[in-house]
């Protein structure tokens, strides 16, 4: 980054600070009509933008960054932040925009950006260029069953899927495993997991879309087996006695990546300044939202009825690191609960290795083309640049990895992700829906 542009989002911050100190003094913010045009100067060129979350835990960075007013202090008073029904409702919504009424970003499953740029799940047929500007979080989903595999106790690694899988075929029914998007993040883990414990997902289950916030219902009406989706529903589905976790994704992929933060990418073009105060307002958010003084705040304004609408009970045990299973076993202090920040290689940051992961499984499964170029599609959506500006901006430029790439991953089964190497990963893989 240059000195020059450095020394641009220096000023930007320190100017919205003091803007958002001058209104508070002269009586409170002011609204969208009431305010200045902010198009000149080094402040953003709007104040307001619509963004869109689903009731997980992991919009939390969203949320607090309205509610404790990180996006105001970066001179954004006006931004809306809107809760979407389901992620087909975030893709459309996307799709509209908020000048037709939809959104113009939004807390998201990491591979969707990259499945809206190429056209491949928009309504229209046509693409959706998106930008990711950064990782919300990584760990915190997890992988649960219904009371009818109670017995088995099903873990991480488990012979015993494998013949759940067979049991259920056997009597005429694949086995029903629930996930909220097709090629997001929660069908890859699924998908994964199954085929990691030799179940195959194409022929082996049946793979259905239920939104996050109603999964617990439909594991009570018996409609699925296993299922897998955020926070706080797995802690809520064994609250309520309708199931157990078998595994939590952290165990799966170790500080998996998960949520992103996406916008349209022209709406990022017209709004650079714009961009940027959002960024800075969601990285300190998260840094807030990592503060374990701040966990008792943070779930209670995240279990009203406008955000997540269920209890704190629901929320905070898992985000504390207290993992109830619910087959008996139980974890304290477990260093795989859901992270927002790191203060140096911050959880925060959008690696490129890792989205190359998210592209390499959807090829995997018939999501994306093989021919697919990866490594150009990455570099059109990932924003890596734009992260590392924003964090300089707001003073935490030793967050800054030394690379795009975290490496070489290893998960659960031993398989290793190199990549440098993405074919060799995909080739080596027994179970696939490709020919």
């Amino acid at each position: 980054m240059s000195n020059l542009s450095r020394r641009r989002f220096l000023l930007t911050a320190a100017g919205s600070a003091a803007g958002a100190i001058w209104l508070s003094a002269c009586g409170g913010q002011k609204t969208t009509s009431e305010a200045p045009a902010t198009g000149g100067g080094d402040g953003p060129e709007v104040g307001s933008a619509t963004l869109g979350f689903i009731a997980l835990t992991d919009a939390s960075p969203l949320i607090i960054a309205k509610e404790k007013g990180f996006f105001a202090k970066h001179g954004m008073p006006d931004v809306k932040v809107v809760k979407q029904t389901s992620w087909a409702g975030t893709r459309d919504n996307l799709e509209l925009g908020s000048d037709r009424g939809g959104i113009d970003g939004a807390h998201i499953l990491t591979p969707m950006p990259y499945l809206l740029t190429t056209g491949s799940i928009t309504k229209s047929q046509k693409p959706l260029p998106m930008y990711i500007l950064a990782r919300l979080n990584v760990n915190g989903q997890g992988l649960s069953l219904s009371n009818e595999f109670l017995a088995e106790k099903v873990t991480i690694k488990d012979p015993k899927i494998k013949a759940i899988a067979d049991r259920k075929k056997a009597g005429g029914k694949l086995l029903k495993a629930a996930m909220t998007f097709p090629g997001g993040t929660h069908d890859l883990w699924m998908r994964y997991w199954l085929a990691a414990n030799g179940v195959n997902p194409v022929t082996e289950a049946d793979l259905v879309v239920v939104p996050p916030a109603q999964m617990v219902a439909n594991m009570q009406t018996g409609t699925m087996d296993t299922f897998c989706v955020g926070e706080p529903w797995n802690q809520r589905l064994v609250n309520q006695k309708l199931g157990y976790t078998g595994a939590i994704t952290g165990e799966l992929w170790k500080d998996h990546p998960e949520k992103a933060f996406s916008i349209r990418a022209d709406w990022v073009d017209k709004n650079p300044k714009a961009t940027q105060a959002l960024l800075m307002a969601v990285q300190e958010a998260q840094i807030w939202c990592q503060d374990p003084a701040n966990l008792d705040e943070l779930c209670e304004i995240t279990s009203k009825d406008r955000y997540f609408k269920t209890s704190v009970a629901d929320i905070k045990p898992r985000l504390a690191g207290t993992f109830d299973f619910g087959d008996g076993r139980s974890v304290t202090d477990s260093p795989l609960r859901m992270h927002f920040w790191k203060d140096t290689d911050s959880y925060s940051f959008p690696y490129k290795s890792h989205d190359l992961w998210f592209l390499t499984e959807d090829i995997r499964w018939g999501y994306l083309p093989q021919d697919t170029d990866t490594k150009a599609l990455i570099e059109k959506v990932n924003r890596s640049d734009l992260w590392k500006e924003a964090a300089i901006a707001i003073g935490q430029e030793k967050a800054i990895p030394a690379s795009d790439s975290r490496g070489k991953e290893t998960f659960f089964d031993g398989v290793v992700f190199d990549p440098e190497d993405p074919q060799a990963y995909l080739a080596g893989l027994t179970i696939k829906a490709l020919k």
